[in-house]
């Protein structure tokens, strides 16, 4: 991925600065909780959490951004051992360090001690999207009562300029206007719709019920997640949260299977499942809807009631179908997947619902498998490879093909 973003040369125009985060644990917190607490040993947070950086350093990456969450009740950004004696010294990373957004209010105390501690903790730039006087009148008066050095400031600026000039800013402070056209092109769409192609993941295929004909005589599509661009996109999509519905443009999981199949198959729809009888196979579009950070934290993955409904209207037409569950994560879903035919787990396909289509319908084979462990439960949460008693509903790695 950094390669991918930064090349073998920054400067060139189409390169961009990669930064790797959040460091360090954000993804081991208690319960799962977004800006949470990891409590674990350091062994324990080396081997688990801090494998990922240790590549990300090694392949080139010039900046990484710390995060809001804290190591056993210690917030990362204002914490000068993991920053500055691993990460720099330890590690011997040479690009700058920047903060999360207003990450360094979260520290304790005030404004003035937040900078304080921050900046001699190792972070080199600080998010500041509102208050910036403030921070620059606090850290000069910092330098003059001898809080914040000027060789801690320095190091912090050599770090920035430095990265600058590697990427050529000062000679082409502006992006290649003539790349803008090709955003949103058909050349950049073939790439996204590739990505969900073999990103799909399949995890029950009974007596090998896909691929499909595109040549039935009828198929019928439901699901809140079937004909919903905003749903496939997940947060942090146009807006920081996200939204359902038609919020950009694109190819719903609908629009995608009617582009595929025979211009004599009939296809129907329905939100909730119902009208399915009589249809020769049945698809539902099930999962979440949009969600970003700490608006996504659930204490239960299982799937919602208007889910649930769909499916078991589903169950009660005696058709058979497939669940292509639209989700951020595994939910909850070992008793649905007992009365399926095909499930297949789409993650948050973005705007190329097409590329469901293409591997539902045969034109290409299924090739991902399971990058986390799939729970039977709640109650299995947090479940990882390794574990004593690791009894998952998919293992880490899994993944059936055609």
């Amino acid at each position: 991925m950094f390669w991918g973003y930064q090349g073998t040369n920054l400067s060139d125009y189409g390169n961009i600065l990669a930064c790797a985060k959040h460091f360090l644990g954000d993804g081991g917190t208690a319960g799962g909780d977004d800006q949470g607490n990891v409590i674990a040993d350091e062994q324990t947070i080396r081997q688990l959490h801090m494998q990922g950086f240790i590549s990300a350093i090694n392949a080139g990456v010039k900046s990484i951004m710390i995060s809001y969450s804290s190591i056993n009740g210690q917030k990362m950004h204002g914490n000068k051992y993991w920053i500055t004696d691993v990460l720099k010294t330890e590690l011997g990373f040479k690009g700058f360090v920047v903060s999360d957004w207003q990450g360094i209010d979260q520290l304790p105390g005030d404004y003035k001690s937040d900078i304080q501690n921050s900046i001699n903790a190792g972070i080199d730039m600080v998010m500041v999207p509102n208050n910036y006087k403030d921070f620059i009148q606090y850290l000069k008066e910092l330098n003059a009562e001898g809080k914040v050095s000027i060789e801690r400031i320095n190091d912090a600026v050599k770090r920035i300029l430095t990265v600058k000039f590697e990427l050529g800013l000062f000679e082409k402070p502006f992006t290649d206007r003539s790349l803008t056209s090709l955003v949103g092109s058909t050349t950049h769409r073939n790439v996204a719709r590739q990505c969900v192609r073999e990103s799909l993941v399949l995890l029950k295929n009974e007596n090998n019920f896909l691929p499909l004909s595109k040549n039935l005589t009828r198929i019928h599509i439901s699901g809140k997640n079937a004909h919903d661009i905003g749903n496939q996109c997940g947060g942090w999509t146009i807006s920081w949260q996200g939204s359902s519905g038609d919020i950009t443009t694109g190819t719903s999981v609908y629009t995608g299977i009617k582009n595929t199949i025979s211009a004599s198959t009939i296809l129907t729809y329905s939100v909730d499942g119902s009208n399915a009888t009589g249809a020769d196979v049945g698809i539902i579009v099930v999962g979440e809807t949009p969600y970003a950070e700490g608006n996504g934290d659930r204490n239960d993955l299982s799937l919602s009631s208007s889910d649930l409904n769909a499916i078991n209207n589903f169950n009660n037409s005696g058709i058979p179908y497939i669940i292509v569950l639209i989700s951020g994560r595994p939910m909850i879903i070992t008793d649905q997947i007992n009365d399926c035919d095909a499930f297949v787990a789409a993650w948050l396909p973005g705007t190329e619902g097409q590329g469901i289509a293409d591997v539902l319908f045969g034109d290409y084979n299924f090739t991902g498998k399971l990058s986390h462990s799939w729970p039977r439960s709640n109650n299995q949460i947090p479940i990882n490879s390794g574990d004593s008693n690791y009894d998952p509903l998919f293992p880490y790695g899994f993944g059936l093909n055609y």
